[in-house]
């Protein structure tokens, strides 16, 4: 079970590793490399609303970027078998995002959260963004009517999903951001100071010059591409889909207590 209150640091990253959001995740070698050459050969779906134009054409320096962000192993030659996330880095990234959090609490800065994998991240997502709000952040409301090709753009609990056929739907495309910012802008509405989400959206938001910190798997390299690039201020590294969405409350914990934010 999750351990209760705020963990301290070496907690933390025992509790990651037992529960799989870091350490021996769950996604598999082959399926990390097949992610990170897929995107090396410009396939645009796994470049997550991001342009990577032809920086990234070499799976091999994808792979360096994973090992060194994420903790994969780096050997070329390692192609099938278990795969890891480092927890230390794992912890280390969301003392980064603290810190980002921190700096909006303090500037009262406008916040728009959102998840395309609402089965695992959704409640971390709420949870942060009912703390920011109470520590004076506006959350910003998205526009009504908004729709991509995978279906309709809509919010809840504070945080912006993709609702396909009455059911919250996993999404890695940048589309449902592009719409939201899109649809500030034409309603002449500011656009976000801080994109708090994963996957497209936070890619999407980070492309269109937006200050953006997300939560990516270790199949999902080009978040942390945009990370090494100074295009996404943080990306932290874990599992994103894990057994149970209780097993992210201690890692939360952590998080808003790093950023001052606990209640």
């Amino acid at each position: 079970m999750p351990i209760p209150g705020t963990p301290s640091r070496a907690e933390l990253a025992e509790h990651l590793v037992r529960t799989r959001i870091a350490g021996d995740v769950a996604t598999p070698r082959e399926n990390n490399l097949s992610h990170y050459r897929k995107l090396a050969n410009g396939d645009r779906g796994f470049w997550l609303g991001l342009e990577l134009g032809d920086r990234w054409t070499d799976e091999q320096d994808v792979l360096a970027v994973m090992a060194e962000r994420v903790g994969v192993n780096d050997d070329p030659e390692y192609r099938y078998g278990q795969d890891t996330i480092d927890p230390e880095l794992t912890v280390a990234a969301l003392e980064r995002m603290a810190g980002r959090l921190r700096k909006a609490a303090d500037g009262g800065q406008r916040v728009l959260f959102a998840t395309g994998h609402p089965g695992g991240l959704l409640d971390v997502h709420r949870a942060t963004a009912d703390a920011l709000r109470g520590a004076g952040c506006e959350i910003v409301v998205i526009p009504e009517g908004l729709t991509t090709e995978e279906g309709y753009v809509q919010q809840f609990a504070d945080v912006a999903v993709l609702e396909h056929g009455a059911s919250l739907w996993h999404t890695h495309s940048g589309e449902p951001m592009k719409a939201i910012l899109t649809g500030l802008e034409r309603a002449g509405r500011p656009l976000p100071d801080l994109v708090v989400a994963d996957h497209g959206w936070a890619g999407y938001a980070a492309q269109h010059g937006v200050d953006s910190v997300g939560y990516a798997d270790c199949n999902d390299p080009a978040l942390f591409l945009a990370e090494s690039e100074g295009t996404l201020q943080v990306a932290v590294p874990l599992d994103d889909h894990v057994v149970s969405p209780r097993y992210y409350d201690p890692m939360t914990a952590y998080l808003l207590g790093e950023a001052g934010l606990a209640g």
